[in-house]
């Protein structure tokens, strides 16, 4: 059985559970806590991040996109990049603009400071970072209700991994309560279709020790 090393809002480890599911492929998963620093998990990986996935055969796949890549390639399948250069060139396009941009303007500022700081003791959220973060989500939900208005889905009318880091990232905010689907209705429609899936079910049971969500985050219909 091939094993993911994953933490629960983990926006990257939530892709690659979305993958894996797209494409109907058995895996375990083991929370890490990477602030333990284990050695068993740093021979895994010296940059100790998740997610890592170790396949049945032993082969060790680190880092989120790499991962992605990995699967896109040897699991052809049922792809997730597109179909025609310039789809597959958008999808990237997208998942740059979730997994950097997004992350570093919303993710960060609310995941990190709120969560995170948390468990790794390093004191208390950094109010400036956390209100940057609300304000810059309301851009990032624009962007999204323009691209549905105008496609099915955001990088084409077929579902794609842009739709999957999208949505992973925004799983991690709605855990916390923290995306206003209420002013952004395009955006929340494609939240409510991707969370449909058979591939989401799982993330929507996450409980994180000491932190439930909100009652609509598991709520198909919102």
């Amino acid at each position: 059985m091939r094993i993911l090393h994953h933490l629960w809002l983990s926006p990257l480890s939530r892709k690659v559970r979305l993958i894996l599911k797209e494409k109907s492929l058995d895996f375990e998963m083991k929370i890490e806590k990477v602030w333990e620093r284990r050695p068993e998990f740093l021979a895994l990986n010296p940059a100790c991040e998740v997610p890592v996935l170790v396949e049945e055969d032993g082969t060790i796949i680190a880092d989120g996109n790499v991962i992605a890549e990995y699967l896109e390639e040897v699991y052809p399948e049922r792809a997730l990049m597109g179909t025609t250069p310039i789809e597959r060139a958008e999808t990237r396009r997208l998942i740059a603009w979730f997994d950097q941009k997004f992350n570093r303007e919303v993710t960060a500022n609310l995941v990190e400071e709120k969560m995170m700081k948390r468990f790794l003791g390093f004191g208390e959220p950094n109010s400036a970072a956390i209100r940057a973060g609300y304000q810059n989500i309301h851009y990032h939900l624009d962007y999204i209700s323009y691209l549905i208005e105008r496609r099915g889905y955001l990088a084409s009318d077929s579902f794609s991994l842009a739709d999957i880091a999208a949505a992973s990232h925004l799983s991690c905010l709605d855990y916390l309560g923290d995306v206003p689907w209420e002013k952004h209705e395009p955006a929340k429609q494609w939240y409510a279709r991707v969370k449909s899936r058979p591939s989401f079910r799982p993330l929507l049971t996450d409980h994180i020790p000491g932190a439930s969500p909100p009652k609509h985050y598991a709520d198909l219909d919102f």
